[in-house]
């Protein structure tokens, strides 16, 4: 068995900690880093949300690239480097702030993806797969069951087995976003010369203030994830050398990978025909006509010969990169939490790495369960409407996603201020004023999330969540707001059950 030497801090070592971390084989290299953070920062699943809101949404992703990306990305590379033990933005928030809100932050860090994954991730998979292989038709209750099922437990034992043959699907993920986006926006380009496109001018790309308040939670979601690789800190080659070369790279494709096709989207489609669930997957069905299909004068597509191939294989390609998200987020807030568990801010039984495959099968197996939990019991209260049960769970991925970076983002100063004598082999300049900028930005977004539009016209028109009255505000805010209480308190309590542990060390 490859086993190391835990390159945690003194302060970090403990009984519990060097039992666990010596099960670990380090198996990412700079390659392995770079796919890893392309699947998690280039989710598929969001284009058509953003698209929606139309031109202005290209602008605001520009100016969040400038404003939030780019910092986040520094703020990781320095902590990435200087603290890159095992559980990475876990143990970033316990060193600065202390066990009990580290406690709550992992719970909220990990609790998003089995959410997300169950959810938002596997209705986009099934929607792609109806839509290019079933001609829109739905499946019924056990087909639909039988697809989703298979999709979330096919993520989850990828990310049980050992890193040595998961570390592939994310590698496999990066390549086929690479190769889905560019068949893409060259087909727009084809079709653009053929059909021509909507058009818009200068002046629909001027940003609003309700274009603002409706994309920050959902751009920000979309540019966060810098610092998860860190999570197998421990499992990594070089972090050091390989985490700042492999933010940077990363960084640039994805903003890349964004902008085009979003841009592609609204080219294509008019506005008002662009949903979060649909938008992109109807953008390639009207584009890849141009192959072989038509469009009717009332929208429908209809794709035959080359065009029908070329759509089934980018749906395959769409399908695969939605599972390689979810994977490389579970891969990575499931280690954060077992190591939460072997550091005493979470029940020592999850903080358990398997001795054979050195990963924490007990937590990729909870993530499977909650999953699992949260694709029926949305499916079942939205009545199996896709579009609702999409929006649903979308909404707590963004609010639980954005509350776990409250606690990430401040840590770059405090640990400075605290551990000034740990090496940085990355250090970025302003650490106070980057921190706090990403952590005001989190907190607005987190905030209108929770209350659209307060300040102006809280839940008006233009402000209120697509598929919501005016008048359902409190309704809205209590879908919003309780599920996030009982995350927390489920924090305090993973807290608690981790005195023993704590008092051991």
């Amino acid at each position: 068995m490859d086993t190391q030497t835990p390159r945690t801090t003194p302060i970090l070592r403990t009984a519990d900690s060097d039992l666990e971390i010596r099960k670990l084989r380090r198996h990412l290299g700079h390659f392995d880093i770079l796919f890893f953070l392309l699947c998690t920062l280039v989710g598929l699943d969001t284009i058509g949300t953003v698209a929606a809101r139309g031109p202005q949404a290209f602008t605001w992703m520009i100016v969040l690239a400038i404003v939030f990306f780019v910092p986040s990305a520094l703020l990781c590379a320095e902590l990435g480097t200087a603290f890159p033990q095992e559980g990475g933005p876990y143990l970033w928030v316990r060193l600065a702030f202390g066990h009990l809100v580290g406690a709550v932050n992992t719970f909220m860090y990990w609790v998003t993806n089995p959410v997300w994954f169950g959810g938002t991730l596997t209705v986009s998979a099934v929607t792609a797969f109806t839509t290019f292989f079933r001609d829109g038709r739905p499946f019924g209750t056990l087909g639909f069951y039988l697809f989703t099922l298979g999709f979330v437990w096919f993520g989850i034992l990828t990310a049980v087995v050992s890193f040595r043959i998961g570390k592939w699907i994310p590698v496999l993920g990066g390549w086929t976003r690479l190769a889905l986006l560019i068949l893409f926006t060259g087909t727009v380009l084809i079709y653009a010369v053929r059909h021509g496109v909507h058009g818009f001018g200068l002046a629909d790309f001027t940003p609003g203030w309700s274009g603002f308040v409706a994309l920050m939670p959902v751009l920000i979601f979309n540019y966060v994830g810098f610092e998860l690789p860190n999570s197998a800190g421990d499992e990594m080659v070089d972090p050091r050398r390989d985490v700042p070369a492999a933010i940077f790279r990363s960084g640039v494709l994805a903003v890349l990978l964004y902008a085009l096709p979003v841009l592609g989207v609204l080219l294509v489609l008019p506005t008002k025909a662009v949903t979060g669930l649909s938008g992109f997957l109807d953008a390639m069905r009207q584009v890849f006509s141009v192959y072989g299909g038509s469009v009717g004068p009332d929208g429908t597509v209809t794709l035959t010969g080359a065009g029908l191939v070329l759509g089934g294989i980018c749906a395959v390609l769409f399908i695969l990169t939605l599972l390689s998200s979810g994977v490389a987020w579970l891969m990575g807030t499931d280690r954060a939490l077992a190591v939460s568990g072997y550091d005493g801010a979470a029940p020592r039984a999850l903080g358990v790495i398997s001795e054979r495959l050195g990963t924490p099968v007990r937590v990729n197996l909870l993530s499977g369960l909650v999953s699992t939990g949260v694709l029926v019991l949305a499916h079942q209260l939205t009545g199996g409407d896709a579009a609702k049960l999409f929006g649903a769970v979308l909404s707590l991925a963004l609010s639980t996603t954005l509350l776990s970076y409250l606690g990430i983002f401040p840590a770059l100063h405090v640990l400075r201020r605290k551990y000034p004598d740990v090496p940085r082999p990355y250090r970025v300049r302003y650490p106070r004023t980057i921190g706090w900028l990403l952590t005001a930005l989190i907190a607005f977004a987190t905030v209108q999330l929770l209350l659209p539009g307060i300040g102006a016209h809280w839940f008006g028109p233009g402000y209120a969540p697509s598929g919501w009255d005016p008048s359902e505000r409190w309704t809205y805010l209590a879908v919003e707001a309780i599920p996030l209480v009982v995350f927390v308190l489920i924090g305090v309590a993973f807290w608690f059950a981790g005195a023993p542990t704590r008092r051991r060390s």
